[in-house]
C-alpha cells in the first residue's frame, strides 16, 4: 500500500511541473536550493546558524541522471521535506565559470574547483561536517560523497545517515550496513 501511495505522490509531484524547473544556468532547481555567492566558508556558517547541514549538489547542464533525480526522486515529499528541513543546499556547476571560494580560501571558477576536487560525474553530492578544518578543501573535509543517481530509499537513507552523524558512531555500521538494515526493516514492515 505504501508503495502505491509513494508512486501517487511522485506522480503528483511530476504533474505540478516543479521538478522540471530549469534555471538560467541550465540546471534543475528545487525550492530548497540556496542561491549564494558560493563562498563555502560563508555557506557553512549560514547553514550552522540555521541548525542545518551543508551539502553541495554538483550538476551539469543536460545531465540525464540529474534530470532523473530531480523528476523522480527529489520530488517525493518525504525526501524533499527532509532535505528542506535539515540541509542547506548549494548547487555547483561542473562546467560553471562563475567564481566560488573553497574552504581552503582558493577562489576559482567552479569548473576549476571541480577538477581540483576530482569530480568526474554528475550528480555528485558532497556532504560537509559542521566544522571544516582550516586549509582543507570541500572534498577533503567531506563526511560523505554520493556520486551518481540512486533511487529514493538509498538517497533518503544517505541524507538521514549524514544528518544523524552516523559516520561518527563506533558500532561499525557504515552507510552500506545502515542502508541494508533500513532496507530490511522496510521490507519487514511491508513498506518496500
Amino acid at each position: 500500500m505504501k508503495r502505491i501511495l509513494m508512486a501517487l505522490m511522485m506522480l503528483a509531484g511530476l504533474a505540478t511541473g516543479a521538478a522540471a524547473e530549469i534555471g538560467d544556468d541550465g540546471l534543475h532547481k528545487q525550492p530548497w536550493m540556496r542561491d549564494t555567492f558560493k563562498d563555502l566558508r560563508e555557506d557553512l556558517a549560514e547553514a550552522k546558524a540555521e541548525g542545518k547541514r551543508l551539502v553541495l549538489f554538483v550538476e551539469q547542464r543536460g545531465c540525464i541522471y540529474c534530470k532523473k533525480m530531480h523528476e523522480e526522486v527529489y520530488v517525493i515529499p518525504e525526501l524533499s521535506d527532509y532535505i528542506g528541513e535539515n540541509y542547506f543546499v548549494v548547487q555547483m556547476n561542473l562546467h560553471g565559470n562563475d567564481v566560488a571560494v573553497d574552504f581552503d580560501g582558493e577562489e576559482a571558477e567552479q569548473s576549476e574547483l571541480m577538477r581540483k576536487w576530482g569530480i568526474l560525474f554528475t550528480p555528485t553530492l558532497i556532504f560537509l561536517p559542521e566544522e571544516v578544518e582550516e586549509g582543507k578543501t570541500a572534498v577533503q573535509a567531506s563526511v560523505a560523497t554520493m556520486p551518481g543517481a540512486f533511487g529514493f530509499h538509498t538517497t533518503y537513507d544517505m541524507f538521514v545517515w549524514v544528518n544523524e552523524k552516523r559516520y561518527e558512531l563506533d558500532n561499525g555500521e557504515d552507510f552500506q550496513r545502515y542502508h541494508a538494515r533500513m532496507f530490511k526493516e522496510r521490507q519487514e514492515k511491508g513498506a518496500d
